[in-house]
């Protein structure tokens, strides 16, 4: 088997980003849950070691994955764990767009190739961006995140 990572934000992690993860382990065996800073979105909600925390308990129950914090670039960070390439989950034809220009940009400065997975259809709308706003009102995202992650938004948002 490969090992293959899977970058993003991740804040929070939810039912869409795990299904992803287990299809990556069933097709390549290794993966590493790239845990990074996009420079485009706000800060976050959630620092790095809170969401390599949340994200870590969402998939203990899968051996073979690793979650690990990287600054800087998807390929840099492939690079670093010598992947055979990046995943990227598909939720939407919108998703295709974004992710198939920064597929080309990457391979084309990497030779680094990316593998795309729809996530299941019933996980399709979720978005970390609706989690956030629903949770910071009070509404019930349970349905939408792993229990760890809810777990840590109610305690989040008690404090707040």
């Amino acid at each position: 088997m490969s090992t293959v990572i899977y970058p993003g934000s991740f804040d929070p992690f939810h039912l869409g980003h795990l299904d992803v993860v287990e299809q990556a382990v069933s097709l390549f065996g290794d993966v590493v849950i790239a845990v990074m800073h996009n420079p485009q979105k706000p800060a976050g909600t959630f620092s790095a070691d809170e969401r390599l925390s949340m994200i870590g308990d969402s998939v203990a129950h899968l051996p073979s994955v690793r979650v690990q914090a990287f600054a800087g670039l998807a390929i840099d960070a492939a690079k670093a764990m010598n992947a055979l390439c990046i995943v990227k989950g598909l939720r939407t034809p919108a998703d295709f767009e974004v992710e198939q220009q920064m597929a080309h940009t990457n391979f084309t400065v990497s030779g680094i190739r990316t593998v795309y997975v729809p996530c299941a259809p019933a996980l399709g709308f979720i978005s970390s961006r609706f989690i956030r706003e629903i949770s910071t009102h009070g509404g019930d995202v349970t349905s939408m995140v792993p229990s760890a992650v809810a777990n840590v938004l109610l305690a989040h948002h008690k404090r707040s």
